[in-house]
């Protein structure tokens, strides 16, 4: 039986990339560690995030199912919230869960923050 020790990464289909590496790295605090040809790898902590050129058959985002959930190493609700909006990024929680925040990156793929308790 395989054993698998961890995600190395995901893919994210983009119609910009340059625009989603920007929003990644300056925004969320991805570190680029290799891109080329379309494609963009980042890291996110130990785990990578991909960004690949989006083709006209590639399918857009997924519904609210499909998300991608991020650990934060250090703020609150409030602050983290802040940041978002100060670079006009519209955020939502749930009712009653104050450690979720939830958002769209420029290619609306719905991301969420995971606040520390």
């Amino acid at each position: 039986m395989i054993e698998t020790s961890g995600i190395d990464h995901i893919v994210l289909h983009c119609r910009d990339v340059a625009r989603s590496t920007k929003f990644y790295t300056e925004i969320l605090g991805m570190k680029v560690y290799r891109e080329g040809g379309g494609r963009v790898f980042m890291h996110a902590g130990s785990q990578g995030v991909a960004l690949f050129e989006r083709d006209g058959e590639t399918p857009a985002a997924g519904g609210d199912l499909n998300h991608l959930a991020l650990n934060v190493a250090a703020g609150s609700y409030e602050t983290l919230k802040a940041e978002l909006e100060r670079h006009g990024v519209a955020v939502s929680g749930r009712p009653g869960e104050d450690h979720c925040i939830y958002f769209r990156d420029p290619d609306g793929h719905r991301l969420q923050l995971m606040v520390p308790r």
